[in-house]
């Protein structure tokens, strides 16, 4: 029983190692990136869209309606970098049901990758929201002694986020290989429906933290132009 997609080698050449955690992120993004055209590719403004445009247009329009709520402004300059960051983790989580798949999120490395992705993009939205000395300003707020706290706090949350959605993962897996070798008849599809949701889950609490720490760093503030998602963000 592999405890990680890590350990599952398929090719060595020197010190790179071709694993089922690179091979699967490889398929996760191929999928995204071929899906994504293939729905784009012929849009429709009729009364009568594509199924699978209408779907992708959903997504979008709850995922910019999050940003908007968690940072009380548009969060249509968030959602590129915020979306992309679901649509990996959700689509990594989702092809669980397929057979002899390996989840790329159930490897350390790849949540430590995406966690490092929001520890730069934190700042770099917080330094074009606000200049850089205005920023590096928030690490001595309230006061001044508070900055080492801040700092560590920076780092503390990014190892958190890696280690959420590792732990998770990793564990829907481990216990459901385990109740699959006592009950092979019974637990798979029990399993495979809790581990959907509770992919499912980690992806939108990956997304949600994510925008808190970039709406933390920016302080957005309401908008006096009046309703939300009527700004220019």
């Amino acid at each position: 029983m592999e405890l990680t997609p890590d350990s599952i080698v398929y090719a060595r050449w020197g010190f790179f190692e071709l694993n089922a955690t690179i091979v699967f992120g490889w398929v996760v993004s191929a999928i995204l990136v071929v899906g994504s055209w293939l729905i784009t590719r012929n849009l429709s403004r009729g009364a009568e869209i594509p199924r699978w445009q209408n779907l992708l247009e959903v997504l979008v329009d709850q995922i910019r309606t999050q940003l908007a709520e968690i940072t009380r402004g548009s969060g249509t300059r968030y959602l590129p970098f915020v979306g992309t960051l679901f649509l990996f983790i959700g689509m990594s989580n989702l092809l669980l049901i397929v057979p002899f798949y390996q989840a790329p999120t159930a490897s350390l490395s790849t949540t430590t990758a995406l966690a490092l992705c929001v520890f730069v993009a934190v700042p770099f939205y917080g330094i074009v929201q606000r200049g850089l000395w205005g920023y590096l300003k928030s690490y001595a707020q309230p006061s001044i002694f508070m900055l080492p706290f801040n700092i560590i706090g920076d780092f503390s949350r990014t190892v958190a986020l890696a280690v959420r959605l590792f732990g998770n993962i990793m564990s829907g897996t481990l216990i459901a290989a385990i109740l699959l070798a006592l009950a092979p008849l019974f637990f798979p599809v029990l399993m495979n429906a809790l581990g959907l949701l509770t992919g499912m889950i980690q992806a939108y609490i990956f997304a949600v933290l994510a925008a808190v720490y970039i709406a933390s760093a920016t302080q957005a503030q309401p908008s006096a132009e009046g309703p939300q998602g009527t700004t220019h963000d």
